[in-house]
């Protein structure tokens, strides 16, 4: 896995850097997010390492998918990728395009797990909060889980915090013992 990201990140810069020059971040994130879905596709596997399809008939099936969302600056991207065997690495290269972007747009996500569905004000307040800890604009994606009895678990990037009821209980554990 490592490996791939490795192999993943010149390409991701690549595509990144033209994006970025062209302002096209946001149609460079639709197009990949595509492609990377497109790609994860047993289906779409067998069709890119079958030795009867041709590389560019592989980027052709891919355009087609893509629609209107493929340029002429994004096929050339694929056929480059598929020239070099690299078109299944299309997910990692979606997930290190999406962390420059962000590092670029001063955005992140954060996941909250609470025990119970947050109110909007509850959401607003730790979004601005992790806001100015992080000095980024921040979305949060909530989901609850019951097990945690009360209070929340925030995953910000490298950032997590465990204020949950069974956190706090077995901190305490862990300090008796």
């Amino acid at each position: 896995m490592a490996e791939a990201i490795t192999i993943a990140r010149p390409y991701a810069n690549a595509v990144f850097a033209i994006a970025q020059e062209k302002g096209e971040l946001k149609a460079w994130s639709d197009l990949l997010a595509v492609l990377a879905q497109c790609v994860a596709e047993p289906e779409m596997q067998s069709i890119i390492t079958s030795p009867a399809v041709s590389d560019e008939q592989a980027v052709q099936v891919l355009a087609d998918i893509a629609g209107d969302l493929m340029t002429a600056d994004a096929k050339n991207f694929l056929l480059l990728l598929a020239e070099n065997n690299r078109l299944l690495l299309l997910t990692d290269i979606t997930v290190l395009f999406e962390a420059l972007r962000a590092e670029a747009e001063k955005s992140m996500t954060a996941d909250v797990i609470s025990a119970r569905e947050l109110t909007q004000e509850q959401a607003d307040k730790i979004s601005a909060a992790l806001k100015q800890r992080l000095g980024r604009d921040v979305t949060l994606n909530t989901s609850i889980d019951e097990s945690l009895l009360g209070g929340a678990i925030i995953r910000a990037g490298d950032l997590v915090i465990d204020g949950s009821a069974l956190g706090k209980l077995n901190r305490l554990a862990n300090a008796i013992t």
